[in-house]
């Protein structure tokens, strides 16, 4: 007695049962005289998608040229702080170090 017969026994009978030719229903799956041919309006979608991406490759080529190689800020060689106050700081803005002015209350 084999181990292997309880395996190959499923095994013949399924394999039998899938080779068995099928009833010619009249329905051919699908397959019918134009099957797997194209139109020439297919044709002509499939080079019109073409030529579309390429029309966006080259314009994706032209922005990716622009764009910088790093986005980090430039350094200087002077920090802001150092040395003179800071040509970007806004007019009237105080230092930090020094205590911000009072506003007087109105009084009724």
């Amino acid at each position: 007695m084999s181990f292997l017969a309880p395996v190959t026994v499923p095994a013949n009978t399924v394999a039998l049962v899938l080779t068995q030719q099928q009833p010619n229903t009249g329905d051919g799956g699908g397959q019918g005289d134009d099957f797997g041919k194209s139109s020439p309006v297919g044709f002509l979608l499939l080079l019109i998608f073409l030529i579309a991406v390429a029309f966006l490759v080259r314009s994706m080529t032209k922005h990716l040229k622009r764009v910088p190689a790093s986005f980090d800020p430039e350094e200087t060689e002077e920090q802001p702080g150092e040395g003179e106050a800071a040509v970007d700081a806004e007019p009237g803005a105080t230092d930090s170090t020094e205590p911000a002015p009072r506003q007087r209350e109105k009084s009724s």
